[in-house]
């Protein structure tokens, strides 16, 4: 199991992407997920020369259904090979109808990349997990197509249930889990705040137990707005190096 960051998380300190792939590197994190890139050759450069793995993107669904030739042109020439559609709003899982109908979205999104040599996922928000007839609105979806998971485990805590039983419930289709922290405040849009590792209310321990059992190939670490972009970075890297060593 290796251990990436995602570069959504560094935005805000307005470096290239070729510059966070090698802090990145310096915080000790095998490799990177992308939320887009700035500058293909200069990012294939950085990874090179650091070693960074380009593990993942997180590319809009419209960009992919628009324009999936030059998203797969793009990335697999960076060495990605999993690509991951990080939101769909609220309304698209209002009801059992409106799942069906993002259910079968995903699974003709999916069989197109397939055919390109991509696999898809998806990544959820606390949204998924309201109640649409009788049962969490990500389950559904789960029953209803055949996408594959980028598991975000805060968002799943803030949504009130159990990460730790997620990950177990969708073990063989869920390749990717986005580790992120959170302290919890019904009043927040999300239902918490993101937090740095350690200092939330997700049990990180758990979370990285189950994913070591073996169905996980990617952990991926993640705040969504840090105070402070380069000392998150450093210290998660450090967290994960120490979390590494206990185990």
């Amino acid at each position: 199991m290796d251990v990436g960051i995602q570069l959504y998380s560094l935005r805000k300190l307005g470096e290239s992407t070729a510059s966070l792939v090698e802090r990145a590197a310096d915080a000790g994190f095998d490799g990177v997920e992308f939320a887009g890139v700035d500058d293909t050759d200069q990012t294939k450069a950085a990874l090179g020369d650091t070693g960074v793995t380009a593990s993942s993107a997180h590319v809009p669904i419209e960009e992919l259904e628009s324009d999936l030739d030059a998203v797969c042109e793009r990335y697999e020439s960076l060495g990605v090979e999993t690509l991951v559609v990080p939101y769909l709003p609220p309304e698209d899982f209002a009801d059992a109808d409106t799942v069906e109908k993002t259910a079968h979205r995903l699974d003709d999104l999916t069989a197109r990349c397939d055919d390109r040599g991509f696999r898809l996922l998806y990544h959820n928000h606390n949204h998924e997990l309201h109640t649409v007839a009788g049962e969490p609105a990500l389950d559904r979806l789960a029953a209803e197509s055949g996408i594959g998971f980028e598991l975000d485990v805060a968002w799943i805590l803030a949504a009130g249930y159990d990460p730790t039983d997620y990950l177990e419930r969708y073990a063989d289709r869920t390749p990717f889990v986005h580790l992120k922290d959170v302290v919890l405040d019904a009043d927040a849009e999300l239902g918490g705040h993101p937090v740095a590792l350690g200092d939330g209310e997700v049990d990180i321990d758990d979370c990285l137990a189950v994913a070591r059992e073996g169905f996980v190939e990617w952990v991926i670490v993640e705040h969504d707005d840090p105070e402070d972009p380069a000392e998150f970075c450093r210290t998660s890297g450090a967290t994960i190096t120490a979390l590494r060593g206990e185990n």
